[in-house]
């Protein structure tokens, strides 16, 4: 009776996680204007997209930011999460740790706020760089908070085992380390750059100069009502988001398979 439950619950949960995302596909090829019924197919809003020149800058611009800041991120991240291993004192790894939870818990709202109160007195020019430097700013404690656990787990004694057999610090973090956390690292990644994609609250308050994100414009055209071209252009988004799973999905595997064929070879 339990096993019934659990799955009637299962398909349930996944219903209605994912009903509206295939409402708003089907109606990106819909022959009419609205949302409002289904009356056959067409790809003439997938041509009005990719002829939408705006938009298309703006996707640009929102994916080149994400990907530029997750990769400064997780650089950044996986080092504060070195450091804070590093540590001995339980007191200074607990402030530590709670002050990356800051921007964890904090609302959106109170964090996009201050960046912009920051850059105006600073005397920051709102733009690209501004956004840019929010979101690698927001999405390190993510970045630490994947990789640190990971970090926790891994036998140090394999990093002095490879010192001993003459590795330098640098050989042995690249050699040993470094594929020990790269699933936490990619996991890392991939968060920072889910975060940055579809960010509006932050990036609402630190953008300006003509700059702005996907998140941004498809609030603005709400406003006015919602085009079925947004729809066609969350399709494509969705689309490639199943796409990188695979690929983080792929590629943890081909990690895995590797790290049980190294540990075999050193017994």
């Amino acid at each position: 009776m339990n096993k019934i439950f659990s799955k009637v619950y299962l398909i349930l949960l996944f219903v209605i996680l994912y009903l509206p995302i295939a409402y708003l596909v089907l109606f990106a090829f819909n022959t009419g204007n609205s949302m409002g019924s289904f009356q056959g197919f067409t790809l003439d809003h997938f041509n009005e997209l990719f002829s939408d020149n705006r938009l298309i800058s703006i996707v640009i611009n929102t994916f080149l930011i994400a990907i530029l800041s997750s990769l400064i991120a997780t650089i950044i991240g996986l080092a504060g999460a070195l450091f804070i291993d590093s540590l001995h004192s339980k007191k200074l790894i607990t402030t530590y740790l709670s002050l990356n939870d800051i921007l964890l818990v904090s609302p959106d709202v109170i964090i996009g706020s201050s960046f912009l109160i920051l850059f105006t007195v600073l005397g920051f020019s709102l733009g690209f760089m501004s956004v840019l430097l929010s979101h690698i700013a927001f999405s390190i404690p993510i970045v630490v908070l994947m990789i640190l656990p990971r970090l926790k787990e891994m036998n140090k004694t394999m990093i002095d085992a490879a010192q001993d057999l003459g590795a330098s610090n640098l050989q042995a973090f690249n050699k040993v380390t470094l594929p020990f956390l790269f699933p936490s690292i990619l996991t890392g990644f991939f968060m920072a750059f889910t975060y940055s994609l579809d960010d509006f609250a932050v990036t609402f308050f630190v953008t300006g100069n003509g700059f702005e994100t996907l998140s941004v414009e498809v609030y603005s055209r709400a406003r006015q009502g919602i085009s079925l071209e947004i729809n066609a252009l969350s399709a494509l988004i969705f689309v490639f988001s199943l796409i990188l799973i695979v690929i983080y999905y792929l590629l943890s595997v081909r990690n895995k398979k590797s790290v049980g064929v190294g540990k075999g070879r050193i017994m």
